[in-house]
């Protein structure tokens, strides 16, 4: 190919029917969704909706041509025009709508509303956005007209330019996927691996000998990482829990183990078990798994519920496998971080199984996002059925968890997704906002799904591109906004962003789980004696005044 030709289409006048396009699929991303964005992500969000817009008109248009098929007789420049104005118009109507959308989202959320939506902004970023996107297509369309030429001299017309298209996508794909996304998550595992190895100054070695990473421990305090030393020294200690309970309280243990602490994740799980071990943690009346999030976090909003309501006489086991976000590793790898969890349940459960019925703890799972995903992965229903654990509670199960997804699929008829019923309740419930988990009726083994219809990282489908996702299946649920409708293409990119910022609204929303709900999720699944409804209420008052 010549550099004339090159030129002619990197640089050619905007498609006409790409910028109609474009613009409608801008007008659709700026609709309510379900978490508010600012003006720099809305307006990402913007440009990727216009592009691809862009995109789909433009290859509509060049199948028309390749079919043979007429243009409208209306003459082109003066068709072009029109279709350019009104396209700069559907633009403008757009960003004069986009505060009042965005303000729809917020009250669903309970949220201020805001004045503006800093509609220069979100233009100026989606056309920054657009055109290098739009670039990219260009050069694909280089490379396809290069390739097609080649093709060309040995192959029929129509077949040259199919296997041209084949391979030029193989070779962008693999470009963008190996080589780009894979730097892309070097370069974010090595800035959260430095985050993960900041020690608080506020956070000094434990002094006492039963914690992680104290002087007595098997486990260095440095080799933690950032949220194993906060999990280690988080609330509440044993005065705390006592000052809320009114009655005499243990020490809670946290055994944390570090991605730094061992080379392997089943050196990593024995280390755990050793640890527990030492510490005592099988004679607690209570045994709880945490397998925490991407980062290694462990929600304090809903370990902190469990240690109370236990007052106390409660051991947590965590095992950290990864530097990375949740929504980031869903996004990529949806089974990071199983093995570590299949080798630190296959640890502890294992060692647990050994002791008399009589003389061991209730043991019991936890996860939140993507601790649930990876704590499900652990488990093979044939290898605890003989000697079940006593229950789990899984907070923001995202759509990777597979469990989740095949319960919901076959949830009770008349049922939404957001809040299903299963079979009799017996063995498996969901919780949120507006169905309060109930504590009779439970069978032996207790599964409590805790979900929130707003969190986009439960409910995002890989097929709401362009299909109507369950959650928009009937009526809205709590915290999802009335102007929420699904919308092709555009759907599937605003609850992709949306599980970025999933996390930057108030607790009880999105996919911040609040201690209140954890509070109701643990009262039934660990069924612990003496608390009523006045106890529970004030444990859910002292945990809100923390921000919990």
């Amino acid at each position: 190919m010549n550099d004339d030709r090159r030129k002619a289409i990197l640089f050619a006048p905007l498609s006409a029917p790409g910028a109609m396009a474009g613009a409608l699929l801008f007008l659709a991303s700026l609709t309510p969704s379900l978490i508010p964005r600012v003006a720099v992500a809305q307006g990402a969000l913007g440009g990727i909706s216009l592009a691809a817009g862009y995109a789909i008109a433009v290859g509509l248009t060049g199948l028309w041509v390749w079919l043979g098929l007429p243009y409208p007789s209306v003459r082109r420049a003066r068709l072009r025009g029109i279709t350019l104005a009104t396209a700069a118009i559907i633009g403008i109507f757009a960003l004069s709508r986009a505060a009042a959308w965005q303000n729809q989202v917020r009250a669903a959320l309970d949220m201020a509303a805001v004045e503006t939506a800093r509609p220069l902004t979100v233009m100026a970023v989606a056309a920054l956005v657009a055109l290098v996107l739009i670039g990219i297509g260009r050069m694909f369309l280089v490379a396809l007209t290069r390739t097609d030429r080649l093709l060309g001299r040995r192959l029929p017309p129509r077949l040259a330019y199919l296997a041209a298209f084949i391979c030029t996508a193989t070779l962008f794909w693999m470009l963008g996927n190996g080589v780009l996304l894979q730097r892309g998550l070097v370069a974010l595992d090595r800035t959260y691996q430095a985050v993960d190895t900041l020690i608080d100054p506020d956070l000094p070695t434990p002094a006492d000998p039963m914690k992680t990473g104290s002087a007595g421990s098997m486990i260095g305090w440095e080799t933690l990482g950032h949220e194993g030393r906060s999990m280690v020294a988080g609330f509440p200690d044993r005065a705390a829990i006592s000052a809320i309970s009114g009655r005499p309280a243990k020490e809670p243990l946290r055994i944390y183990v570090g991605l730094n602490s061992a080379d392997t994740p089943v050196e990593r799980a024995d280390l755990a078990l050793a640890e527990m071990l030492r510490t005592g943690a099988f004679d607690r009346q209570t045994l709880l798994i945490a397998t925490p999030t991407g980062t290694g976090w462990i929600d304090p909003a809903g370990l902190a519920p469990a240690e109370i309501l236990a007052h106390g006489d409660i051991a947590t086991v965590s095992v950290q496998y990864s530097y990375l976000p949740s929504w980031l590793t869903l996004m990529v790898d949806t089974g990071y971080g199983a093995e570590t969890a299949r080798a630190v349940f296959a640890a502890v459960y294992g060692h647990w199984r050994s002791l008399p019925r009589n003389d061991r703890p209730r043991l019991f799972l936890f996860g939140l996002s993507l601790g649930s995903v990876n704590a499900d992965a652990a488990l093979d229903l044939y290898d605890v059925l003989a000697d079940p654990f006593q229950g789990a509670l899984w907070a923001g199960p995202p759509f990777a968890n597979a469990s989740w997804r095949k319960l919901s699929a076959m949830r009770n008829p008349g049922t939404a997704v957001w809040m299903p019923a299963f079979r009799d309740g017996s063995t498996v419930r969901f919780a949120g906002p507006d169905l309060p988990a109930r504590s009779e009726g439970w069978g032996p083994v207790r599964i409590l799904y805790l979900q929130y219809p707003s969190d986009p990282i439960v409910f995002f489908t890989e097929d709401s591109f362009v299909r109507r996702p369950p959650l928009l299946q009937g009526p809205h649920g709590h915290g999802v906004s009335p102007g929420l409708r699904w919308i092709p293409v555009v759907t599937g990119l605003q609850l992709a962003f949306d599980m970025m910022t999933a996390t930057t609204v108030a607790p009880g929303r999105g996919h911040v789980y609040a201690a209140r709900d954890y509070v109701d999720g643990w009262r039934v699944v660990l069924d612990p004696p003496g608390w009523d409804d006045a106890r529970i209420g004030a444990i859910k008052s002292h945990l809100a005044g923390l921000g919990l």
